[in-house]
């Protein structure tokens, strides 16, 4: 069964073949090399998201050669997470 835990649960509580589940329904893709990275592409950015110790790191790459990194806990819940990581928005340019 692919049900994940409520969406309130802590990320800490989700089994890692859950947070897999999760990532790929968000068009994650894993990366062949490095198991614990997955990348995510849309229209305006692109990211990597790295699964590590203790925090879910995620690199942002946006127009025009701009970056931005977060780390979220994985105490945060996945509704919470899910709407920081997958609702990202570049700042406009400066004119």
């Amino acid at each position: 069964m692919n049900s994940l835990p409520t969406a309130d649960t802590p990320l800490y509580n989700h089994p890692l073949h859950k947070i897999e589940i999760w990532l790929r329904e968000h068009q994650c893709e894993r990366d062949t090399e490095e198991q614990h990275r997955w990348h995510l592409h849309r229209s305006r950015w692109s990211a990597t998201l790295q699964l590590e110790e203790t925090v879910l790191k995620v690199d942002y790459a946006y127009p025009p050669n701009q970056t931005k990194t977060l780390s979220f806990p994985y105490s945060l819940s996945r509704r919470d997470v899910e709407q920081a990581v997958f609702s990202f928005e570049p700042p406009e340019k400066a004119t």
